[in-house]
């Protein structure tokens, strides 16, 4: 599904990211772990288009999108969340999600100034797909509320539903569970898996929370000042001695 070929980001006399060699089958949850600065965040940047990379070669599917533009790259099947939350802070639930999908719906500016047969019918489609979205993370009962408005794990989950709107094939999370309280992480795995069997997803993920890296990812990789340390199963990765000294420091 997804294959990085040595790539490397750099800022100047700065290196983010160093000969980053990643590859992720199709269904796999794949965690992206590391200390602050590790370059996760940059890495995903690079993948979904925001970076070019200064070194190297990224392939989805097997093609080469290497420096392509985001858009560009979701149009091909990629869609990601952010550290950050990205809502638009002015729109309502079901608007957020209606933004996405407008992405797959195959028309112009002129059929949807027009109001166009043709557009009001993939219009109605578009909508029912995004309630349909919204009702699987139990949020389309708020669909007309600000998206503001929302609790924080709801906010989350309606970043996730946004990205599902553009029919991903490979979804990228960013710190997912970033804000959220013991319960809220616990759901949060269920519905990580939930959402990858339900929508036939491949998933990256970037995480702190250890308890829902080492829950729910089938596979790690492991980054420490740009370099990959280590790689393997949860299991492998939590005994390994450069990743506890990456976390908790030589002593």
């Amino acid at each position: 599904m997804l294959r990085t070929d040595g790539v490397s980001m750099r800022f100047g006399g700065l290196t983010a990211v160093a000969d980053l060699n990643i590859e992720i089958d199709k269904n796999e949850i794949i965690g992206l772990i590391g200390p602050n600065g590790a370059g996760k965040t940059t890495a995903f940047n690079m993948i979904t288009g925001v970076y070019a990379p200064s070194e190297g070669r990224i392939y989805f599917k097997g093609k080469d999108i290497t420096g392509e533009k985001s858009h560009k790259i979701t149009e091909r099947g990629i869609a990601r969340t952010f550290q950050n939350i990205r809502l638009f802070k002015e729109m309502n639930v079901l608007e957020n999600v209606l933004v996405a999908g407008y992405l797959r719906m195959g028309t112009n500016v002129f059929q949807a100034t027009l109001h166009l047969p043709g557009y009001l019918r993939k219009e109605k489609k578009s909508r029912e797909f995004a309630m349909s979205l919204l009702e699987s993370v139990n949020l389309a009962d708020q669909a007309e509320e600000s998206a503001i408005a929302l609790p924080y794990g709801k906010q989350r989950r309606l970043e996730i539903v946004r990205a599902l709107a553009t029919k991903p094939s490979l979804l990228l999370l960013d710190e997912p569970a970033a804000g959220m309280n013991p319960q809220e992480s616990i759901e949060l795995m269920d519905f990580i898996v939930k959402i990858r069997d339900e929508y036939d997803l491949t998933i990256l993920l970037i995480e702190h929370h250890m308890q829902v890296v080492m829950g729910v990812c089938e596979r790690m990789y492991v980054l420490d000042y740009g370099v990959t340390i280590a790689r393997g199963t949860p299991e492998v990765i939590q005994k390994d001695q450069k990743v506890i000294e990456a976390y908790l420091g030589v002593e």
